[in-house]
């Protein structure tokens, strides 16, 4: 175990990165704010502290961050980790990627003292699972077979909802449902059938790498009827054959169902499904696509094997 003593970003690349109290590590993305995040494999950078002191005693006098380093953590020796550890504080997980790096001929700090220890000390991984870190925060190993947390929220998407004029139940059985089968409910919120919220809360639950980001609602054809085209907006790839299941479950009940225009689709590391506005028929289809949703969700974080059926 480790703790950490520095968390440094910087706006641009080739500049050194500051020293801040607190930061917000995003699913699949990185530090919020700092310009090495992105959608790549080197979303984060470690370094040791015990070999930033090593490096001071030759008497150069570097900050936190000179190296590019994002973490600053004792009591681990980031280097000698095999590429695909896991490493926790708090609700954010990490994994490696990356052992050491070829260092820029412009490195900031190269070109101020002679050296720099980031391509011989230094490692790299992705976010698996977002959420705020403060310096003297802990940082541990994850302990082999042990899985992300299984969390959902639930978005009810309704005006009246929203404005207090209507009890939401079909949300709450959403939940209901959701916690009675081993997820998590962090989130359970009303919110106006108003394209952008949505679209800012599908987001803002994603960055922090909720599992499985249920709605309910807004699906059908009204003209404030906008959940579909929020989550079609966020989404990276969909999952047409979810909405789909719905559809065809729901059509042996009433042939209303083929009105529905629910969408499914995958935001960095959550599953976002949109599911229909009624308790009842909330009832009928996630109880009918909740255990392929888990198989889905397991195949995302990498925690399985692929969706083929065995012979």
């Amino acid at each position: 175990m480790g703790k950490i003593h520095a968390l440094c970003t910087s706006e641009q690349k080739g500049t050194l990165k500051k020293p801040r109290d607190k930061v917000f590590f995003a699913t699949e993305w990185g530090i919020k704010g700092d310009a090495h995040a992105g959608k790549w494999h080197r979303q984060v950078s470690f370094l040791g502290l015990q070999e930033i002191e090593e490096f001071r005693k030759s008497g150069a006098q570097v900050e936190f961050g000179a190296f590019g380093e994002n973490i600053v953590a004792e009591g681990i020796r980031f280097k000698d980790l095999p590429v695909g550890t896991r490493l926790r504080t708090g609700e954010v997980w990490f994994e490696i990627t990356q052992i050491g790096k070829e260092c820029h001929k412009d490195c900031a700090i190269r070109q101020q003292v002679g050296d720099c220890i980031m391509p011989r000390e230094g490692i790299f991984g992705r976010v698996l699972h977002g959420g705020e870190v403060s310096v003297g925060d802990e940082l541990e190993f994850v302990p082999n077979g042990e899985k992300l947390p299984l969390e959902a929220a639930v978005i009810t998407a309704s005006d009246k909802g929203s404005h207090g004029e209507r009890v939401d139940e079909s949300g709450a059985k959403v939940a209901e449902i959701l916690m009675a089968n081993g997820y998590t409910v962090v989130k359970k919120i009303i919110l106006p059938d108003e394209q952008e919220q949505l679209e800012d809360k599908m987001l803002e639950l994603a960055e922090r790498g909720i599992a499985l980001i249920a709605t309910t609602g807004g699906t059908g054809f009204s003209p404030r009827d906008i959940t579909p085209e929020a989550t079609l907006a966020v989404c990276e790839r969909l999952a047409p054959g979810i909405p789909e299941a719905m559809r065809a479950l729901s059509l042996k009940i009433t042939n209303r169902a083929m009105l529905s225009r629910a969408q499914a689709g995958i935001c960095r590391r959550s599953l976002i499904v949109n599911l229909p506005g009624s308790k009842k028929a909330v009832e009928e289809c996630l109880g009918f696509i909740l255990p392929p949703l888990k198989h889905g969700i397991d195949i995302l974080r990498r925690e399985t094997g692929e969706c083929g059926r065995q012979a």
